[in-house]
């Protein structure tokens, strides 16, 4: 229901078209089991004043044989519409809801919280822009809370509330609803969750919800109505990268040929270039044509028809791009996949994939692991089940034109379908970095554990007897980023730091390495792996020593990273991610690289001319370019000691 205005009784069309131009927010709810999702929409919807009166009518009458508020009028069965649901005071498909305030209109996807649903609530997630994740005030973060943060953070959502709800359970404590911020950020630090925001509810009764609550005077912040109304999102679109997909060629007659489809990124603009692909035929824009008539320029996400100047032959599955600005093409391909189908995955098992316009056959090539959603935690496999999510790598029987999901979700995402059945079987989501199969890197062929003394005898210092000398145990810390981001910087201080304190510790710095042990290797991909691959075995020893290592290294390849945590031992491997903006690392550039690099006189450069591939789930993130220098040490440091490496 839609909500209220003058406009609806005095001029229906200015009402409408008032409407039509409203901005529109899709977000979802999310959290662990009866932390209130279901409640929260339905107060969100009952005090907008957006439910039909038949419908509140209906509610509150199944309020009293149905919910679960004690007979009183209970909000969940606005969007717990399953029997199943209301028998059990769960969810299990996603609802979704549809209202409009006056600044804007909003689509509710109220998902599951049960593990046993993932994939449920990974659907809804795909098309989200925000994302409420409730905790319930009593019990503070829990698995499920961690789990669905992580596939918020998978799935590229940058706008986060965590809605700290039943706060009316805790007498609208202060001190309680600081605490579960404080842990929730720590656990947050190795997500990507770029804007979030906290704000204390109380579903059931309105608290906060829509109107500001006197409970909690401390509270200070929006609303949570409030906030969905003035969150910015225009950014998130990408408007820089112009992609169409042909979905269909338009030949009424002689005199016309058009290629239709929707635009997924970017904007197109009358006289500007295109290349076509896989062709790589060029021509410009001659006309951009919709059903209201031609316009001169065309945003994602219009569909329209594009005519060119020239006679070029495209077809469903090709792409027309911005010339000079080309998306990357290759039949191999690394993503993370969520399975949704009973049926477990099979690497080497033949599938469809369907990419933009396009289907192909093709296969899993390889399942390098798959994640535990609660711990995070890495561990190999020889499949997916129902609702795991892992990273593949997939080989097609052609190439695809894609970029990384979390630049461009429309062009980075694909769906898995079985040929049999033609059901969607999985979804995935494209990282950074190809895959070919045809290199073999030395990892292959090395052992990756220690091999011991050449008798095979105990060694005359044990790993305990260190560990007590020492007061820690031993760790290989990857500081990983682009170059000039201030890893060995912070290397440095974090060095400065430990040994002060009486740690025994060492850094393996990139530089230092390649002017002495890789003093023989490149930059190329295959030379930066043997480098690393190098160092990991320097780390290892330095660890088998009792000694804390920092290592800072470019470090561009999640694969190659994966090969020297299985060398070190994923046991005592952390991965901090050094996100400084590449913008940032170009002003700190003294050497010239990046300018060189642009310039085409450095290739296999990470962030140039080559990818770099940002951690799948770093145990920490930090940016230098906001953070100080003692903020980012003071974080690896709380890391050691969560993970008790150091007391």
């Amino acid at each position: 229901m839609s909500h209220q205005s003058d406009l609806i009784a005095t001029d229906i069309d200015a009402y409408l078209k008032q409407h039509e131009h409203k901005q529109l927010l899709r977000f979802i709810t999310c959290g662990s089991v009866d932390d209130g999702k279901s409640t929260l929409i339905g107060r969100l919807l009952f005090d907008s004043k957006m439910l039909y009166e038949d419908e509140l009518s209906k509610i509150e009458s199944d309020s009293v044989t149905q919910g679960s508020a004690g007979g009183k009028f209970d909000p969940a069965l606005a969007t717990d519409g399953l029997k199943e649901e209301r028998e059990q005071g769960i969810t299990i498909d996603v609802a979704y809801r549809y209202f409009s305030t006056a600044k804007r209109k909003f689509i509710i996807a109220d998902t599951p919280g049960h593990e046993q649903y993932t994939r449920n609530m990974a659907t809804g997630a795909s098309t989200a822009d925000l994302a409420v994740i409730l905790i319930d005030a009593r019990h503070g973060v829990l698995t499920q809370t961690r789990r669905h943060s992580f596939i918020v953070s998978l799935l590229g959502i940058r706008h986060v509330v965590v809605a700290v709800n039943k706060m009316d359970l805790v007498d609208f404590s202060e001190e309680r609803f600081e605490e579960i911020c404080r842990d929730y950020r720590a656990f947050a630090a190795r997500l990507d969750l770029p804007d979030l925001h906290f704000i204390p509810i109380s579903a059931l009764n309105g608290d906060n919800v829509v109107d500001e609550s006197p409970s909690t005077p401390w509270y200070t912040g929006s609303t949570l109505m409030n906030f969905l109304e003035s969150v910015y999102i225009g950014s998130d679109r990408n408007l820089r990268d112009f992609r169409m997909p042909v979905q269909y060629v338009n030949r009424p007659n002689l005199d016309f040929r058009g290629f239709c489809g929707t635009i997924a990124s970017g904007i197109i603009r009358t006289g500007e270039p295109v290349t076509i692909l896989p062709s790589q035929q060029t021509s410009k824009i001659k006309s951009i044509e919709t059903f209201a008539g031609p316009i001169d320029e065309a945003y994602a996400p219009l569909a329209v028809t594009l005519t060119l100047e020239d006679e070029i032959d495209a077809s469903r599955g090709d792409m027309i791009v911005r010339s000079g600005n080309i998306p990357r093409s290759s039949d191999s391909i690394n993503a993370m996949v969520v399975w949704m189908n009973q049926d477990p995955m099979l690497p080497g098992k033949t599938y469809l994939f369907k990419h933009t316009t396009q289907t192909l056959p093709g296969s899993i090539e390889t399942l390098n692991y798959k994640i535990d959603v609660n711990t995070l935690h890495r561990s190999p496999t020889p499949q997916l089940a129902l609702n795991e999510i892992g990273r593949v790598s997939v080989s097609l029987n052609h190439p695809i034109h894609f970029d990384a999901y979390r630049r461009n979700h429309n062009t980075g995402s694909f769906i898995i379908i079985d040929r049999l059945t033609n059901a969607t079987v999985g979804a995935g989501m494209i990282l950074d970095g190809t895959t070919d199969p045809k290199h073999t890197a030395i990892w292959d062929d090395e052992t990756s554990e220690a091999t011991g003394s050449d008798d095979g005898s105990v060694p005359n210092v044990g790993s305990e007897e260190r560990e007590a000398r020492f007061g820690q145990k031993p760790a290989t810390i990857l500081l990983t980023g682009l170059t000039g981001s201030g890893k060995s910087t912070v290397a440095s201080a974090c060095e400065r730091k430990l040994f002060d304190s009486g740690r025994a510790v060492a850094v393996i710095d990139g530089e230092r390495v390649r002017a002495g042990l890789s003093r023989d290797l490149g930059f190329s991909a295959k030379d930066r792996s043997e480098n690393l691959r190098r160092s990991a075995f320097l780390a290892q020893t330095l660890n088998d020593a009792g000694i804390l290592c920092i290592a800072a290294f470019v470090a561009p390849n999640e694969s190659v990273r994966q090969k020297a945590a299985s060398v070190v031992g994923n046991d005592r491997f952390l991965v901090v991610h050094v996100a400084t903006p590449l913008e940032t690392c170009r002003e700190r550039d003294t050497k010239g690289q990046y300018a060189q690099a642009d310039a085409g006189k450095l290739q296999d450069f990470p962030g140039v001319t080559a990818p770099y591939e940002v951690p799948d789930a770093a145990d920490l993130v930090i940016n230098p370019a906001e953070d100080s220098l003692d903020d980012c040490v003071s974080a690896i440091l709380e890391l050691l000691r969560e993970k008790e490496f150091i007391r």
